[in-house]
C-alpha cells in the first residue's frame, strides 16, 4: 500500500478507537502521521510504538483542539517533526447520552467546544498549514446527525453541525485545493462503546440485528478515510459518506 506516500496527515484523538486506526491505516499507506492525544499519553505511544515497529513513521503530539494555541502548536510540531502536513483527520470528539433533563450548560459547551469548535480550529489552521498543494480535510460525523437516537440530542446536535461544516468549507476552501469530506460512522466497537456497556456478547446481540450482522470495527472506518485522503477521491469534496454496515 502506497496510496499516501510522501503525504503527512494530522488526526486528531488518536490514541484508541478510530482514531488510531485511521493513525496506523495511514502510516500502512506511507504517510507520516502525526497521533495528537488530548491527555491519554500512554495510549498515543502504544500507537505510534505499533506504527514504528511496522516501519512507519509517526510521532506523538498533545493538543487540546479546543484551544486555539494548542493548535497552532499541534501544527507547528508536526511540521517541525515530519514536513509540512496536507492531511488532516478531525477525529477529535466526546459525548455523552442523557436525558434532556440532565443536560447541563457545562456539558453542551464540553461537546460543542471539541467537537465543533475544534473542527473550526484545526481547519483553519490547515488552510494555512498545507500550503500552495492544497490537501484533504476529513471530519468524523455519524449516522446520528441525520437520525438522532433518543438522550443524544446535544452529540447528534454537535455532529450535525460536522455535516454542514463539511458542505460549507468544502466550497470555501475548493478555490485553495484543499478537499473537505466527512465520514458517518454506524455502531462501531470502541472504547467509547464498552464504557457504554456495549461490548461481548450485548454488543455480538446488537450487531446480529444490522443488516451485515455485525457491528464496525475500527479499520472499518479507517479504510473510507485512506480513500478520502488519497488521490483515488480527487474529484471529491463536500461529501459525507456513511460507513454503517447499512445501519441508519
Amino acid at each position: 500500500m502506497d496510496e499516501l506516500k510522501g503525504k503527512v496527515a494530522i488526526v486528531t484523538g488518536a490514541s484508541k478507537g478510530i482514531g488510531a486506526a485511521i493513525a496506523r491505516q495511514f502510516a500502512k499507506a506511507g504517510a507520516a502521521v502525526a497521533v495528537n492525544y488530548a491527555s491519554s499519553k500512554e495510549d498515543a505511544d502504544k500507537v505510534v510504538d505499533s506504527i514504528l515497529r511496522d516501519g512507519g513513521k509517526a510521532v506523538p503530539i498533545q493538543a487540546d483542539v479546543s484551544k486555539s494555541a494548542d493548535v497552532k502548536r499541534l501544527f507547528a510540531e508536526t511540521k517541525a517533526a515530519l514536513g509540512a502536513p496536507n492531511i488532516l483527520v478531525n477525529n477529535a470528539g466526546v459525548f455523552t447520552f442523557g436525558s434532556l433533563e440532565d443536560l447541563t450548560e457545562a456539558e453542551f459547551h464540553r461537546q460543542f467546544d471539541i467537537n465543533v469548535l475544534g473542527t473550526i480550529l484545526t481547519t483553519q489552521e490547515a488552510v494555512n498549514g498545507f500550503g500552495d498543494g492544497g490537501g484533504s480535510i476529513i471530519n468524523l460525523s455519524t449516522i446520528s446527525s441525520t437520525n438522532p437516537v433518543p438522550n443524544s440530542v446535544v452529540y447528534s446536535a454537535s455532529k450535525s453541525a460536522v455535516d454542514t461544516i463539511t458542505r460549507a468549507l468544502a466550497n470555501e476552501l475548493a478555490g485553495r485545493k484543499i478537499r473537505v469530506n466527512a465520514i458517518a460512522p454506524g455502531m462501531t466497537e470502541t472504547e467509547g462503546l464498552a464504557v457504554m456497556g456495549i461490548k461481548g456478547e450485548t454488543a455480538k446481540n446488537i450487531g446480529a440485528t444490522l443488516p451485515m450482522g455485525r457491528l464496525g470495527v475500527p479499520d472499518d472506518i479507517a479504510r473510507v478515510a485512506v480513500f478520502l485522503a488519497s488521490d483515488h477521491s480527487a474529484w471529491m469534496t463536500g461529501e459525507r459518506i456513511t460507513a454503517s454496515g447499512g445501519q441508519r
